[in-house]
Protein backbone atom coordinates (compact mmCIF):
# COMPACT_ATOMS: atom_id res chain seq x y z
CA UNK A 1 0.00 0.00 0.00
CA UNK A 2 2.71 2.37 0.93
CA UNK A 3 6.47 2.42 0.92
CA UNK A 4 6.43 3.79 4.45
CA UNK A 5 6.10 1.58 7.56
CA UNK A 6 4.22 4.45 9.17
CA UNK A 7 1.69 4.43 6.38
CA UNK A 8 1.40 0.68 6.69
CA UNK A 9 0.72 1.03 10.39
CA UNK A 10 -1.95 3.66 9.81
CA UNK A 11 -3.63 1.34 7.34
CA UNK A 12 -4.06 -1.09 10.24
CA UNK A 13 -6.10 1.22 12.39
CA UNK A 14 -9.12 -1.09 11.99
CA UNK A 15 -7.45 -3.35 14.56
CA UNK A 16 -8.08 -0.63 17.06
CA UNK A 17 -11.71 -1.65 16.78
CA UNK A 18 -10.73 -4.60 18.93
CA UNK A 19 -9.85 -2.10 21.66
CA UNK A 20 -13.06 -0.10 21.38
CA UNK A 21 -15.26 0.56 24.40
CA UNK A 22 -17.31 2.99 26.42
CA UNK A 23 -15.45 5.40 28.63
CA UNK A 24 -17.44 4.25 31.66
CA UNK A 25 -16.29 0.62 31.41
CA UNK A 26 -13.56 -0.59 33.78
CA UNK A 27 -10.00 -0.82 32.53
CA UNK A 28 -8.16 -4.11 32.44
CA UNK A 29 -5.93 -5.09 35.35
CA UNK A 30 -2.35 -6.13 34.71
CA UNK A 31 -1.42 -9.57 35.98
CA UNK A 32 2.02 -10.65 37.07
CA UNK A 33 1.81 -14.22 35.78
CA UNK A 34 0.22 -15.39 32.51
CA UNK A 35 -2.71 -17.78 32.80
CA UNK A 36 -2.45 -19.06 29.23
CA UNK A 37 0.73 -20.66 27.79
CA UNK A 38 0.01 -19.06 24.42
CA UNK A 39 0.21 -15.63 26.07
CA UNK A 40 3.52 -15.51 27.96
CA UNK A 41 3.58 -11.70 27.88
CA UNK A 42 0.13 -11.27 29.38
CA UNK A 43 1.17 -8.76 32.03
CA UNK A 44 2.75 -6.44 29.46
CA UNK A 45 -0.05 -7.07 26.97
CA UNK A 46 -2.64 -5.96 29.53
CA UNK A 47 -0.74 -2.73 30.14
CA UNK A 48 -0.60 -2.06 26.39
CA UNK A 49 -4.34 -2.69 26.12
CA UNK A 50 -5.00 -0.20 28.91
CA UNK A 51 -3.11 2.46 26.94
CA UNK A 52 -4.93 1.53 23.72
CA UNK A 53 -8.27 1.80 25.49
CA UNK A 54 -7.43 5.23 26.85
CA UNK A 55 -6.50 6.36 23.34
CA UNK A 56 -9.72 4.92 21.94
CA UNK A 57 -11.85 6.51 24.67
CA UNK A 58 -10.23 9.90 24.28
CA UNK A 59 -9.87 10.14 20.50
CA UNK A 60 -10.83 7.26 18.23
CA UNK A 61 -14.35 6.48 19.35
CA UNK A 62 -15.43 10.15 19.59
CA UNK A 63 -14.03 10.81 16.12
CA UNK A 64 -15.84 7.74 14.76
CA UNK A 65 -19.11 8.95 16.27
CA UNK A 66 -18.58 12.41 14.78
CA UNK A 67 -17.81 10.82 11.39
CA UNK A 68 -21.08 8.89 11.54
CA UNK A 69 -23.05 12.00 12.52
CA UNK A 70 -21.49 14.15 9.81
CA UNK A 71 -21.60 11.70 6.89
CA UNK A 72 -24.66 9.63 6.04
CA UNK A 73 -24.77 5.89 5.29
CA UNK A 74 -24.79 6.27 1.49
CA UNK A 75 -21.57 8.34 1.18
CA UNK A 76 -19.89 6.21 3.87
CA UNK A 77 -20.63 3.11 1.79
CA UNK A 78 -19.19 4.76 -1.33
CA UNK A 79 -15.99 5.62 0.55
CA UNK A 80 -15.74 2.08 1.93
CA UNK A 81 -16.18 0.46 -1.49
CA UNK A 82 -13.62 2.80 -3.05
CA UNK A 83 -11.02 1.94 -0.42
CA UNK A 84 -11.77 -1.77 -0.73
CA UNK A 85 -11.27 -1.57 -4.49
CA UNK A 86 -7.86 0.03 -4.01
CA UNK A 87 -6.89 -2.94 -1.84
CA UNK A 88 -7.73 -5.51 -4.53
CA UNK A 89 -4.22 -5.57 -6.11
CA UNK A 90 -2.74 -6.59 -2.74
CA UNK A 91 -5.40 -9.29 -2.41
CA UNK A 92 -4.49 -10.47 -5.91
CA UNK A 93 -0.79 -10.71 -5.04
CA UNK A 94 -1.48 -12.60 -1.81
CA UNK A 95 -3.67 -15.04 -3.71
CA UNK A 96 -0.82 -15.69 -6.15
CA UNK A 97 1.69 -16.12 -3.32
CA UNK A 98 -0.69 -18.60 -1.65
CA UNK A 99 -1.13 -20.57 -4.87
CA UNK A 100 -4.80 -19.56 -5.16
CA UNK A 101 -4.62 -18.82 -8.87
CA UNK A 102 -8.35 -19.16 -9.51
CA UNK A 103 -9.10 -16.74 -6.68
CA UNK A 104 -6.45 -14.39 -8.07
CA UNK A 105 -8.22 -14.43 -11.43
CA UNK A 106 -11.53 -13.62 -9.76
CA UNK A 107 -9.97 -10.67 -7.96
CA UNK A 108 -8.43 -9.37 -11.18
CA UNK A 109 -11.87 -9.46 -12.80
CA UNK A 110 -13.44 -7.70 -9.81
CA UNK A 111 -10.84 -4.95 -9.89
CA UNK A 112 -11.20 -4.29 -13.62
CA UNK A 113 -15.01 -4.32 -13.56
CA UNK A 114 -15.40 -2.14 -10.46
CA UNK A 115 -12.70 0.30 -11.56
CA UNK A 116 -14.38 0.81 -14.93
CA UNK A 117 -18.12 0.10 -14.68
CA UNK A 118 -18.18 0.82 -10.96
CA UNK A 119 -16.78 4.34 -11.23
CA UNK A 120 -13.30 3.74 -9.76
CA UNK A 121 -14.80 1.35 -7.24
CA UNK A 122 -17.39 3.62 -5.65
CA UNK A 123 -19.97 0.99 -6.68
CA UNK A 124 -19.53 -2.77 -6.39
CA UNK A 125 -21.03 -3.96 -9.64
CA UNK A 126 -18.69 -6.94 -10.00
CA UNK A 127 -20.36 -9.01 -7.27
CA UNK A 128 -23.62 -9.15 -9.24
CA UNK A 129 -22.28 -9.00 -12.79
CA UNK A 130 -19.45 -11.52 -12.50
CA UNK A 131 -20.51 -13.44 -9.37
CA UNK A 132 -17.08 -12.85 -7.83
CA UNK A 133 -17.51 -11.87 -4.17
CA UNK A 134 -14.95 -9.83 -2.30
CA UNK A 135 -12.12 -11.77 -0.67
CA UNK A 136 -9.95 -11.07 2.36
CA UNK A 137 -6.30 -11.98 1.88
CA UNK A 138 -3.28 -10.54 3.69
CA UNK A 139 0.39 -11.35 3.99
CA UNK A 140 -0.08 -12.87 7.44
CA UNK A 141 -2.36 -15.44 5.80
CA UNK A 142 0.26 -15.92 3.09
CA UNK A 143 2.98 -16.68 5.63
CA UNK A 144 0.59 -19.06 7.41
CA UNK A 145 0.12 -20.92 4.11
CA UNK A 146 3.91 -21.19 3.94
CA UNK A 147 4.00 -22.86 7.33
CA UNK A 148 5.09 -19.91 9.50
CA UNK A 149 3.74 -20.48 13.04
CA UNK A 150 1.65 -17.96 14.97
CA UNK A 151 3.97 -17.36 17.89
CA UNK A 152 2.76 -15.86 21.17
CA UNK A 153 -0.21 -13.53 21.44
CA UNK A 154 0.77 -9.86 21.30
CA UNK A 155 -1.11 -6.69 22.12
CA UNK A 156 0.55 -4.14 19.85
CA UNK A 157 0.47 -0.43 20.75
CA UNK A 158 -2.21 1.33 18.69
CA UNK A 159 -2.67 -1.67 16.36
CA UNK A 160 -4.24 -4.03 18.88
CA UNK A 161 -4.31 -7.88 18.97
CA UNK A 162 -1.76 -9.75 16.88
CA UNK A 163 1.09 -12.23 16.99
CA UNK A 164 4.65 -12.07 15.59
CA UNK A 165 3.73 -13.58 12.22
CA UNK A 166 0.65 -11.42 11.67
CA UNK A 167 2.42 -8.28 12.88
CA UNK A 168 5.20 -8.80 10.33
CA UNK A 169 2.55 -9.62 7.74
CA UNK A 170 0.67 -6.46 8.58
CA UNK A 171 3.70 -4.26 7.95
CA UNK A 172 4.69 -6.19 4.81
CA UNK A 173 1.16 -5.91 3.45
CA UNK A 174 1.59 -2.15 3.50
CA UNK A 175 4.32 -2.45 0.89
CA UNK A 176 2.58 -5.06 -1.23
CA UNK A 177 0.00 -3.00 -3.07
CA UNK A 178 1.52 -1.48 -6.23
CA UNK A 179 -1.07 1.31 -6.23
CA UNK A 180 0.58 2.72 -3.11
CA UNK A 181 3.93 2.91 -4.88
CA UNK A 182 2.61 5.65 -7.14
CA UNK A 183 0.69 7.66 -4.55
CA UNK A 184 2.27 10.49 -2.54
CA UNK A 185 3.23 9.66 1.03
CA UNK A 186 0.46 11.77 2.57
CA UNK A 187 -2.14 10.30 0.20
CA UNK A 188 -1.31 6.86 1.55
CA UNK A 189 -1.48 8.14 5.11
CA UNK A 190 -4.87 9.73 4.45
CA UNK A 191 -6.20 6.62 2.74
CA UNK A 192 -5.21 4.47 5.70
CA UNK A 193 -6.61 6.89 8.25
CA UNK A 194 -9.98 7.12 6.51
CA UNK A 195 -10.12 3.34 6.20
CA UNK A 196 -9.41 2.92 9.89
CA UNK A 197 -11.98 5.54 10.80
CA UNK A 198 -14.62 3.86 8.67
CA UNK A 199 -13.87 0.49 10.25
CA UNK A 200 -14.10 1.97 13.73
CA UNK A 201 -17.46 3.57 12.89
CA UNK A 202 -18.89 0.26 11.71
CA UNK A 203 -18.07 -1.39 15.03
CA UNK A 204 -19.14 1.24 17.57
CA UNK A 205 -22.08 -0.67 19.05
CA UNK A 206 -20.63 -4.16 18.73
CA UNK A 207 -17.43 -3.22 20.50
CA UNK A 208 -19.21 -1.26 23.18
CA UNK A 209 -21.31 -4.34 23.90
CA UNK A 210 -18.23 -6.56 23.96
CA UNK A 211 -16.54 -4.44 26.58
CA UNK A 212 -19.69 -3.94 28.65
CA UNK A 213 -20.46 -7.64 28.64
CA UNK A 214 -17.02 -8.83 29.73
CA UNK A 215 -15.83 -9.39 33.27
CA UNK A 216 -12.29 -9.54 31.86
CA UNK A 217 -12.20 -7.60 28.62
CA UNK A 218 -8.61 -8.57 27.89
CA UNK A 219 -9.33 -12.32 28.06
CA UNK A 220 -12.52 -11.89 26.08
CA UNK A 221 -10.78 -9.83 23.41
CA UNK A 222 -7.96 -12.34 23.12
CA UNK A 223 -10.48 -15.14 22.65
CA UNK A 224 -12.65 -13.30 20.13
CA UNK A 225 -9.66 -12.16 18.07
CA UNK A 226 -8.20 -15.68 18.08
CA UNK A 227 -11.46 -17.19 16.85
CA UNK A 228 -11.85 -14.48 14.21
CA UNK A 229 -8.30 -15.00 12.95
CA UNK A 230 -8.75 -18.78 12.88
CA UNK A 231 -11.77 -18.19 10.66
CA UNK A 232 -9.74 -16.02 8.29
CA UNK A 233 -7.03 -18.67 8.12
CA UNK A 234 -9.60 -21.39 7.45
CA UNK A 235 -8.71 -23.46 10.47
CA UNK A 236 -10.45 -24.60 13.64
CA UNK A 237 -9.23 -23.79 17.14
CA UNK A 238 -7.96 -27.37 17.37
CA UNK A 239 -5.65 -26.72 14.41
CA UNK A 240 -4.27 -23.53 15.91
CA UNK A 241 -0.66 -23.29 17.11
CA UNK A 242 -2.08 -22.08 20.41
CA UNK A 243 -4.59 -23.83 22.65
CA UNK A 244 -8.12 -22.48 22.59
CA UNK A 245 -8.63 -19.58 24.97
CA UNK A 246 -11.73 -19.89 27.13
CA UNK A 247 -14.37 -17.23 26.70
CA UNK A 248 -14.97 -14.86 29.56
CA UNK A 249 -17.55 -16.60 31.79
CA UNK A 250 -19.23 -13.27 32.49
CA UNK A 251 -19.77 -12.36 28.87
CA UNK A 252 -23.37 -11.79 27.86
Amino acid sequence: MSKSPLAAAVLLLPLLGACAAETTAPATTAQTAPLDPADPYEGLNRQVLDVNLQLDDAILRPVAVAYRDAIGPWPRTRIRLFLQNIEEPAVFINNVLQGRLEDAGDIAIRFVVNTTLGGAGFFDVATDLTKTPRQQRDFGQTMYSWGVPDGPFLMVPILGPSNPRDFVGTVANGFLNPIGWFLPFYANIGRGAVGGLDEREQNIEALDDLRRGSLDFYARLRSVWGQYRDGQLGRSAAQSDNPEVLDDPGAK
